[in-house]
């Protein structure tokens, strides 16, 4: 028996438990980041100790009676397709909290937020680690109460809606979900799934495999997401707090994309073979509606959250072809996608708070030139979105193209190579939305549209308690302040100007407000990124360059778990 796995499980939920004694709540971010350190340093250690010649085993297993009556165990364990999952939702989750440090949630409860993303992290590791059916499944539902309480707690004006939507869609997928994998227990009886990805399918009515394969895979495609059961993906995005959507954005989505590869594809190889067409069908056509959904956007998270129905088309389409190649390109796109688009919501995140807007147009532009920083950063994590060569992004797609290019031998190829024509045309339209939105977003000269605080009032409206004056070069003599405002010492605007003058006038010269601040008061300058928010950004960069630069060191690990996954039965 192995204590690693047990302990990556049990270190964030004792984390979270002890984060109710008062003496660790009053430090309650110090404590989280202090508790996701330890479980990444676990997640390194099981890395290191991982035997990468044999990467198709299932290794540092633990397996223990969990309910003798019913023949369940706690199976725990980890191979080339679970350990890179593994290690990006540790890194994530602990960046996650250094971000948290610098940017403490608004409205308070930061305590009752720790301790919900401990508990997110029990459920996503244990989602990667579990090898009995009913156990992956319990670690599948446990990340949704969580998720819930983040989104509805701490996200924006239409969080209760967004919420309740994703609680709705991810139960009703979970059930179906539960039924497909009552129907394998029934079938094999038995529910190690170990076992049952050994026996690739012996023991299961090819009738049943399609049964089951359906409704796994619907259950699956919900947290996925797969068009058309995407929707509740952009209003949870949209209205989630930073660490929310990178969580969601980063692991939650690959548990879907993990349960193809660990249950759906090696358990059912003849239910996968018979309803893969119409998988990879409803691939390219999520890559498609995503990237056109994009270039329709106005909100920077809500476009980001798109590209993610996009992306996971890609990774969907390499499950579809059922060939060594294509699972590998989806395990890859998978791993790059996590860092990407976890790295484009942090700094979706530091925008918003900076600007107090998100939409696109309102931000006026020139981001390069006021927040060099900043605006660089999203323009690398853009450029490696959209899959330029040696970056994490590419790999991924062009593999999956590449497997829809030659499917498995029980495919009809003609019609996946019309899925890679459009997935080809899906990788063009991802580089205009991209393009599109840093012309935005990023270039050109910085106009004022919009104060952070929020819109400026009607010129009609305004009574400015002291006639206005062209500001001089050199500076001016100190009038005395407007009776009605309170004297703020950074304030580099004129004393008596208030109101939308005001805010054109502090504009003018590079003036912000904090989220939220009343127009005219709190102003301060905009900062660039802080240090907080680069030591949870550049590891993403870095990893996204290197796996870019080196992507064997990913394939070396995933290309013999795939292949004994695949087994003889769907082998091109």
């Amino acid at each position: 028996m192995s204590w690693l796995p047990i302990a990556l499980v049990a270190v964030p939920l004792l984390g979270a438990l002890a984060a109710f004694v008062p003496a660790v709540r009053d430090s309650a971010v110090a404590w989280g980041i202090a508790v996701s350190a330890a479980v990444l340093v676990l997640a390194v250690a099981l890395a290191a100790v991982f035997d990468y010649a044999r990467p198709a085993e299932m290794q540092l297993q633990t397996d223990q009676p969990w309910i003798p009556g019913l023949g369940l165990r706690f199976h725990l364990g980890v191979d080339g397709v679970s350990l890179p999952l593994v290690v990006l939702t540790a890194l994530l989750t602990f960046l996650c909290f250094v971000h948290l440090a610098g940017h403490p949630p608004e409205g308070g409860r930061t305590g009752g937020l720790v301790v919900t993303l401990l508990v997110l992290e029990v459920g996503m590791l244990g989602t990667f680690l579990a090898l009995d059916l009913l156990l992956f499944f319990v670690f599948f539902e446990v990340v949704l109460v969580p998720m819930y309480f983040v989104i509805a707690l701490w996200g924006g004006a239409g969080r209760r809606q967004a919420a309740v939507k994703f609680i709705l869609y991810t139960l009703l997928g979970s059930a179906v979900l539960l039924i497909g994998l009552l129907v394998v227990w029934t079938q094999a009886g038995t529910l190690d799934m170990v076992a049952l990805a050994g026996r690739h399918g012996s023991g299961i009515a090819r009738s049943a495999q399609i049964l089951a394969f359906l409704a796994i895979g619907l259950g699956l495609a919900v947290k996925t997401p797969m068009w058309p059961l995407h929707t509740w993906l952009p209003d949870a995005h949209t209205e989630a707090p930073t660490v929310g959507s990178v969580l969601l954005a980063g692991v939650l989505l690959k548990m879907g994309s993990y349960g193809f590869a660990r249950i759906a594809i090696p358990v059912l190889p003849e239910g996968a073979a018979a309803l893969a067409p119409w998988l990879g069908a409803f691939a390219v056509a999520g890559i498609a509606y995503g990237s056109l959904a994009c270039l329709a956007q106005r909100d920077l998270k809500r476009m980001i959250a798109y590209s993610s129905v996009g992306h996971m088309g890609f990774v969907l389409l390499g499950f579809a072809s059922l060939t060594p190649v294509g699972l590998n390109g989806a395990l890859f796109a998978n791993v790059a996608h996590g860092l990407i688009t976890g790295l484009l919501f942090f700094l979706a995140g530091a925008v918003k708070e900076r600007y107090g807007t998100a939409d696109m147009v309102r931000l006026g532009g020139g981001m390069l030139r006021r927040l060099p920083y900043v605006g660089s950063l999203l323009t690398f994590a853009c450029v490696a979105s959209l899959g330029l060569p040696g970056l994490a992004g590419f790999w991924g797609e062009m593999l999956a193209l590449l497997g829809a290019y030659r499917p498995a031998a029980a495919l009809s190829r003609p019609l996946f190579l019309v899925f890679m024509a459009v997935g080809g045309l899906g990788t063009v339209l991802t580089a205009a939305y991209f393009l599109l939105m840093l012309s935005r977003v990023t270039h050109g000269r910085a106009v004022e549209t919009v104060s952070p605080a929020g819109p400026p009032e009607p010129a009609a409206s305004l009574e400015p308690a002291a006639p206005l004056e062209p500001l001089p070069l050199e500076p001016a003599l100190p009038l005395e302040p407007a009776a009605s405002l309170e004297p703020v010492p950074l304030e580099p605007v004129r004393p008596g100007a208030t109101g939308a003058a005001g805010a054109a006038v502090g504009a003018a010269v590079g003036v912000g407000t904090r989220e939220g601040a009343e127009p005219g008061r709190g102003r301060r300058p905009f900062r660039d990124a802080t240090a907080h928010e680069l030591a949870a950004w550049l590891p993403l960069v870095a990893l996204i360059v290197l796996f870019g630069l080196w992507p064997k060191a990913l394939l070396a690990v995933t290309t013999p778990a795939v292949q004994s996954l695949l087994g003889s039965g769907v082998a091109p």
